[in-house]
């Protein structure tokens, strides 16, 4: 599982239904939620 940043918890956790997505220019990203407080977490880089 991805690990990603929780803004509103202020700690890194594992991203919750990771997505691959192709930002406007061209490079790629991971979204999803934040398994506790639900919130949308972005992450730039492959999914692996």
């Amino acid at each position: 599982m991805p690990e990603g940043y929780c803004v509103k918890e202020r700690k890194k956790v594992e991203i919750k239904d990771p997505k691959q997505v192709t930002m406007k220019n061209g490079r790629p990203a991971i979204e999803g939620t934040c398994p506790d407080c639900g919130t949308k977490i972005f992450r730039i880089g492959e999914l692996s």
